[in-house]
């Protein structure tokens, strides 16, 4: 009796302990399901946006999605947390503010003519329980001015060394300014100083510039490179003139002289300035007598033998001088002329070989070509000089003619 009794109290015990067990799993479950439920019902409503990176005075769209939603609505709200839109009624009296697109899962806004002031995190809500929330951040680029070139005033002289500043201002993040010469970047250098609005910059660059009389005329050119400039391009020009003295040549006319004949010498003087005298001079002598200094011109009106020497020209402006040397050699006109006559004999010389070889190659073409028609009209008639009529002819003409047509085989 005390066995059934404690039999009896075990299997109670083990019974109860299964239910407790059990309920605890199911508790468990609950709790794990609920948090999981939780957890996607989360996801489910988390909005979803994206930062945006506009230039001012542009456009900029906001969009804020979910995947599902429980008829909440979605609201847009401002850097300053005012609301601009809350689902499709307008809160903010703002003509820039449009309304693109209002379903229970999209709201998307766009802002136009856009400032540096609209910078900031926007904020897209959902009113769920809880309320869930997501941030987009809109960065407006500060569009940079034309750049301005200052320091040159009037033209530099060769060899001095000249200062250029470029400035542009009202660029966000600063902008970096680069230097031509021509098509030649130059190295300058720039600090950035920010402007009174707290927001922009002003980049100033400075180049240096050794001048030398082939930068003379040339452009040089400062030009602002910004992310808000990706298709129109800003620049600034500066055309910079030399001053260098002047550089001499000589031209003679003509250019084989004779004695007796009219003769000058011209003088060219390349130079910034343009060169304002002309000295003419003949080396370790002075000049002839009827040689006539004209400015850049020495002229004279019948060469003689002693005009032969070096004569110097002597062109000047403001910056220097610069001079040229040519040598006059008069030459007699009857050296000229048996030059010349060598000259024709040499030319005729050349024509009448020329024409002999002609002769010589059409001389032998005619006698083969003679040579091949006498055979053949001396093989044509042989073998009828012997016939008695006319068809007894034809027929040993024939026949000699075959014949000859073999032989002639044969002899080839």
């Amino acid at each position: 009796m005390l066995r059934g009794a404690l039999q009896s109290a075990m299997a109670s015990g083990i019974l109860t302990l299964w239910v407790s067990c059990s309920l605890h799993v199911l508790l468990v479950q609950g709790n794990v399901n609920g948090q999981l439920n939780s957890v996607t019902n989360n996801e489910t409503f988390q909005p979803v946006t994206s930062d945006e990176i506009v230039v001012a005075g542009g456009t900029v769209t906001l969009t804020c999605r979910v995947a599902r939603n429980d008829n909440s609505s979605l609201q847009w709200s401002n850097p300053t947390q005012q609301t601009l839109y809350f689902g499709e009624k307008k809160a903010l009296r703002d003509h820039r503010i449009q309304l693109v697109e209002s379903t229970p899962t999209e709201l998307t806004i766009s802002i136009s003519s856009v400032h540096l002031g609209d910078e900031g995190e926007y904020t897209c809500s959902i009113f769920t329980m809880p309320v869930h929330t997501a941030k987009a951040t809109v960065t407006v680029l500060g569009v940079p001015q034309n750049p301005l070139i200052s320091g040159y005033h009037s033209p530099v002289k060769e060899g001095e060394v000249l200062h250029l500043t470029c400035l542009t201002h009202g660029s966000k993040p600063a902008a970096r300014l680069r230097w031509f010469k021509g098509l030649e970047e130059l190295q300058g250098k720039s600090h950035t100083e920010q402007d009174s609005n707290g927001r922009t910059f002003t980049v100033i660059s400075n180049v240096e510039l050794n001048v030398t009389q082939a930068d003379d005329n040339v452009d040089i050119t400062c030009s602002v490179d910004h992310p808000s400039l990706q298709q129109a391009e800003k620049t600034s020009k500066q055309n910079i003139r030399v001053q260098y003295k002047p550089s001499v040549t000589i031209e003679p006319e003509p250019t084989m002289p004779r004695e007796g004949e009219k003769f000058y010498l011209r003088c060219h003087g390349y130079g910034n300035p343009e060169p304002s005298k002309f000295e003419w001079s003949k080396q370790d002598s002075v000049l002839p007598v009827l040689a006539k200094a004209d400015d850049n011109f020495l002229r004279f009106e019948a060469l003689n033998k002693s005009d032969n020497g070096v004569y110097v020209c002597k062109a000047s402006n403001s910056m220097g001088s610069g001079s040229a040397e040519h040598k006059l050699y008069v030459q007699d006109p009857s050296a000229i002329l048996a030059s010349s006559s060598i000259d024709h004999a040499v030319i005729g010389g050349v024509v009448a070989v020329i024409v002999f070889i002609l002769l010589c190659l059409l001389i032998v073409l005619g006698r083969y070509l003679i040579r091949h028609k006498g055979t053949y009209l001396t093989h044509e008639a042989k073998g009828s000089d012997d016939a008695a009529d006319a068809d007894t002819a034809i027929i040993n003409a024939e026949g000699g003619q075959a014949g000859v047509e073999d032989k002639k085989e044969y002899f080839i």
